[in-house]
């Protein structure tokens, strides 16, 4: 089987992983004094949407800026799930989860899971979002699954995504294509509502999905910033 590890200068995280009644991981953050200004994030907010479940993952070729390698879908076909997510540098509702999509991944990577990040902002309009900057990411986060520069945004359309972050889930059944199970949010935390991050609604997907239970049919939109087309678009 492909490893997806990868081995950095460890990081200190204040949240650590502990196991739920649920089966699936939960995060416990450091408690701080609360601030008396609350955070204002001014952002276009989008929501997830428009891809039914059952997809078939389409296929990729990308570029990982951290190592110049190329990462392919058939790189993944030997993992009974993956999990797509398109994220990037900037967006406020990325930097939120971050840490803790790190640490969700390092969790199941141990179960099964394959996990692939992909970034198809223009450069154009947010160069803080090129490749460049996206390997000092990488790097600075300790990410352990590999972060793909989509620079033509065919990636993206071909998904149908349309923010960042936005989570897919596919699992494998033998032969057949990656088929989605799973396409909704993190959970329920965002950058100024004051919840607590857990992973709760991503964990659980992925926790039934490696175990054969069926999926729940309701599932909350991811909820980002929209990803930033090229001008011309």
């Amino acid at each position: 089987m492909l490893s997806l590890t990868r081995t950095f200068t460890s990081c200190s995280f204040s949240s650590s992983l502990c196991p739920s009644k649920l089966g699936h991981y939960a995060l416990q953050r450091t408690r701080v004094a609360p601030i008396s200004r609350k955070l204002v994030v001014r952002a276009a907010r989008t929501e997830s949407k428009g891809v039914s479940l059952g997809f078939r993952a389409p296929h990729f070729e990308l570029l990982e800026p951290l190592t110049g390698k190329v990462w392919k879908l058939e790189d993944f076909e030997s993992y009974p799930a993956l999990l797509v997510m398109f994220i990037c540098n900037h967006c406020p509702f990325v930097k939120h989860l971050k840490k803790d999509i790190v640490k969700l991944s390092n969790f199941y990577f141990k179960k099964g899971l394959a996990v692939v990040a992909i970034s198809s902002n223009s450069v154009a309009t947010h160069p803080q979002d090129g490749p460049d900057f996206m390997a000092e990411d990488a790097t600075l986060y300790n990410y352990p699954f590999p972060y793909l520069y989509d620079e033509s945004q065919d990636v993206a359309r071909d998904f149908g995504a349309v923010c960042t972050p936005e989570f897919f889930l596919f699992k494998k059944d033998g032969r057949r294509p990656f088929e989605l199970v799973y396409h909704g949010q993190f959970d329920d935390s965002r950058p100024s509502n004051n919840v607590r991050v857990t992973g709760r609604d991503l964990s659980i997907a992925i926790d039934r999905v490696l175990s054969g239970q069926p999926m729940v049919s309701a599932q909350k939109p991811s909820v980002g910033c929209s990803i930033k087309w090229h001008p011309e678009q």
